[in-house]
């Protein structure tokens, strides 16, 4: 079933060639328009946000023979069964972009019909519908599946959510990917009202978010950011804010905090990774979705194990993380953070700015009608 509009048979994308600089991504427009399968939804895609994600795969970065910081010119000599987020090889071309919202303009058979028409966030999490829990099956959009750097894209039903909200498509787009990051970050660590947090990287899509998530439960949030950002992520809800080039900015975070933290949400990683486990409580937290500084660091067991620490990653998330995003947006209790615009034809300009970390929040590509 469709709408009454009608659906071409070719689209505008931008293919991901393979793994490289820039000149990867391809912009055509005559790229098959996917159909919606068994349970599936075609979404007529409006905007769609720019994610680590993208770059990581598109440079290599993920692959255990990169050890250096993210980089958006391409790293060489990759292992090209290695480069996917999961530590597996991807199929070329690809269709990246994980932050889809739109509008769903075909039903699959078995799909609800009711959907039909409906404005929509996609969660790029798919999972395996036999084994929904099983994290080992799981695949992301725009990387084992085409995403959203197109005007058509088809998703299981189950990953489509209807909202109910006057934010624009741009807007709307700046949440998917950066937003269910932070809100499974702070559920993994079981952030609560009254405890205090530290948020490294606070001005990027997912660190913005932290910030306004962990002041939703009532916490104290002490963030990290370049000099020139720091009073914007102020008015985001942080309680004191920390420039990145200080000679030491764990220390003079906790010295803001008053002392050690209950929590750190960090996305940076690099050389400040065991500084930051020194600046927590004894029994505190910490979680990482993120090493945009550098992946490999140096981890004192001492610290980790007198000081009872608790260690964790987050990626791949329960469907309850998405769905409370959805509800906080609904209830507008949280609020947008866009730090720029491209249109689809400027994906290379588009990346190049969210490489720059010039901005604050998220960077969002609109697609064409």
């Amino acid at each position: 079933m469709t709408t009454d509009q009608a659906i071409p048979a070719a689209m505008r994308a931008a293919l991901l060639l393979g793994t490289g600089g820039p000149e990867m991504l391809e912009v055509r427009d005559d790229v098959p328009v996917p159909r919606p399968g068994h349970r599936e939804l075609l979404v007529r895609v409006s905007a769609c946000g720019v994610n680590n994600t993208d770059i990581n795969t598109r440079v290599g970065w993920y692959s255990r023979s990169v050890s250096a910081g993210t980089a958006g010119d391409g790293f060489a000599g990759v292992d090209l069964d290695d480069v996917g987020w999961g530590r597996e090889g991807l199929a070329y071309p690809r269709i990246q972009g994980a932050d889809i919202a739109g509008v769903v303009v075909a039903v699959g058979e078995g799909a609800d019909n009711s959907l039909l028409g409906c404005r929509v966030l996609v969660d790029p999490w798919i999972r395996d519908r036999r084994y929904p829990d099983d994290r080992e099956l799981a695949g992301y959009l725009g990387s084992e599946r085409d995403g959203g750097f197109a005007q058509y894209c088809a998703v299981p039903s189950e990953n489509t959510y209807p909202v109910s909200t006057e934010l624009s498509d741009v807007e709307l787009a700046s949440f998917a990917c950066s937003w269910s990051t932070a809100e499974h970050m702070l559920q993994r660590v079981g952030l609560s009202a009254g405890e205090t947090i530290a948020v490294p990287g606070a001005a990027g899509g997912v660190g913005s978010a932290l910030v306004q998530l962990a002041k939703l439960r009532g916490a104290a949030v002490v963030a990290v950011a370049g000099t020139s950002k720091l009073e914007r992520v102020l008015t985001l809800g942080a309680d004191a804010a920390v420039a990145r080039e200080t000679d030491n900015p764990v220390a003079a975070a906790v010295k803001a905090n008053g002392g050690p933290f209950d929590a750190v949400a960090d996305i940076v990683g690099g050389a400040d990774f065991g500084g930051w486990l020194e600046g927590l409580k004894r029994g505190g937290r910490y979680v990482t979705s993120g090493a945009i500084a550098g992946p490999i660091v140096d981890l004192d067991l001492r610290t980790l194990y007198l000081r009872d620490l608790q260690l964790h990653g987050a990626t791949i998330y329960e469907p309850r993380v998405f769905a409370d995003l959805v509800g906080y947006i609904e209830a507008g209790r949280i609020q947008p953070v866009v730090g720029g615009t491209f249109p689809l034809d400027q994906i290379h300009e588009a990346q190049a700015a969210f490489g720059s970390k010039h901005h604050v929040g998220s960077i969002v590509i609109t697609i064409p009608d």
